[in-house]
């Protein structure tokens, strides 16, 4: 029970509750503001292909506060989950460093992410590219290739540009949040955690696992719903590595903070 008058909005921690602050603002921007506008907005600030013309670094940065505003559902439950145990982190590491461990775990993701695309946006490109032009796969494949040499073959380029622009872009704090989630199942493993309409209790560390395989399962399997599983688990990758260096170092003394 909260006391002296304060509400439990006031008494939430300032870092999560202003990462749910501008999470929130920039949505609800992007909803009000002209079509046009918010496009721009979507160019500058989510994450493209490094081989874009639209890629700059500092997308890596940006893209984890920008959501779909399809629906309010990709925003609702990354502000849920970063409200439900983030609250707790925050108090365990301090502010400082639970900052720098979230933005460290959405900056991670956006690599892995890089990474992910650099094993698949070609395939991906010549696939749909020789649809288009009606061509074979491998003739597609050589032009492609004589664009990344810097040849000029009609408007391959052009058209390879269009869909590195506009089919390789990621936004949304989901890779920051499992790291959130990975921190939270290392730090506290034996802690009880309920799934919806599943009354049994789960241990942390096994919800998080789970979470984990999950993830790795979709993300090999190709999946086409338009999610970047691989970059929730780069935010897990960055996140232990992070929480194993600070045990190493003295910072985290227990394995076991339940």
């Amino acid at each position: 029970m909260l006391r002296n008058g304060n509400s439990f909005w006031s008494a939430m921690p300032p870092v999560t509750k202003n990462l749910i602050i501008i999470n929130v603002i920039i949505w609800i921007a992007m909803i009000v503001l002209p079509a046009s506008t918010t496009g721009k907005i979507l160019d500058i600030g989510g994450l493209h292909y490094w081989k874009g013309n639209d890629f700059h670094v500092a997308q890596l940065f940006t893209y984890m506060f920008m959501h779909d505003t399809g629906s309010i559902a990709h925003l609702f439950f990354n502000m849920f989950t970063l409200f439900m145990f983030g609250i707790t982190l925050e108090r365990v590491l301090g502010g400082p460093r639970y900052l720098f461990y979230y933005i460290t775990c959405g900056v991670g993701a956006a690599i892995i992410q890089e990474f992910t695309w650099m094993l698949t946006a070609e395939n991906m490109a010549i696939k749909i590219l020789s649809n288009a032009y009606g061509v074979g796969f491998p003739e597609m494949a050589d032009a492609i290739n004589r664009v990344d040499m810097g040849f000029t073959v009609g408007s391959v380029g052009e058209s390879l540009q269009t869909f590195y622009n506009h089919y390789l872009v990621t936004i949304g704090a989901s890779g920051a949040i499992y790291g959130v989630l990975l921190a939270f199942g290392m730090l506290f493993p034996n802690r009880p955690l309920y799934l919806m309409f599943i009354p049994i209790p789960i241990k942390a560390k096994w919800m998080v696992i789970g979470y984990g395989i999950i993830e790795l399962g979709l993300g090999i399997s190709s999946a086409t719903d338009g999610i970047a599983h691989f970059a929730h688990l780069g935010g897990m990758i960055f996140g232990v590595l992070l929480i194993l260096y600070w045990k190493h170092q003295g910072v985290i003394r227990r394995n076991d903070f339940y």
